[in-house]
């Protein structure tokens, strides 16, 4: 099981997270968003993959960031297409697709990526591509049929600690806890003291 933070923004506050050593640590470079990261990563621990976070931008772009930042691994959450994601695999990077999921979402809808991407991640539909800071029913989730890990991502913090260990223990591919929002004390500022509490309780 692997823990991403995402929305990561101010150098002091990636620094001091990078001891808690999450196994993905995610940088969004979509302009629209509270948490658009500009300027440079702090170098961090090579076993902490650093992750770009796009929505719907040029192929181009992407890949300067991957080049510029030594991305490892990058996370599209737009409406980026199979042919998309198939032109990024050359990147040699990790090409995690987000899907917005609520009670209808049709799982169907997964089957031309299967072979494009290496995870799924699976978050809120919400008025923002991400960081709504809301649960979606995990239920829809036994409707996945798909053998490639995902990550689980929607606003999960303290107080999703026992649902995330009830979905952990069904039989699921489930890859990966995506955090972000319910752990800052400002858009792009964590709070490391919880993620500590976090970590501790779902990774021990």
């Amino acid at each position: 099981m692997k823990l991403k933070v995402c929305g990561m923004k101010f150098p002091e506050n990636i620094q001091a997270l990078s001891d808690l050593a999450p196994d993905y640590m995610g940088f969004i470079f979509w302009k629209k968003s509270a948490r658009f990261f500009e300027g440079e990563i702090p170098k961090l621990p090579e076993k902490i993959k650093k992750t770009g976070v796009f929505v719907d931008a040029p192929i181009e772009f992407v890949q300067e960031k991957i080049e510029k930042h030594q991305l490892q691994a990058v996370q599209l959450h737009g409406i980026e297409s199979p042919e998309y994601c198939h032109q990024l695999q050359s990147s040699k990077v990790e090409i995690i697709k987000v899907f917005s999921v609520d009670s209808n979402f049709d799982f169907q809808e997964l089957e031309p990526y299967e072979e494009v991407c290496n995870f799924y991640l699976f978050d809120t539909k919400g008025k923002l591509p991400g960081g709504n800071g809301t649960v979606f029913d995990w239920e829809v989730l036994k409707q996945y049929h798909s053998p490639k890990p995902f990550f689980l991502s929607g606003g999960i913090g303290l107080d999703e600690i026992g649902k995330v260990k009830k979905i952990l223990e069904a039989d699921l591919p489930v890859y990966a806890i995506d955090v972000n929002s319910k752990f800052e004390t400002k858009p792009g500022l964590k709070d490391v003291e919880k993620l500590k509490n976090f970590k501790k309780e779902i990774f021990k």
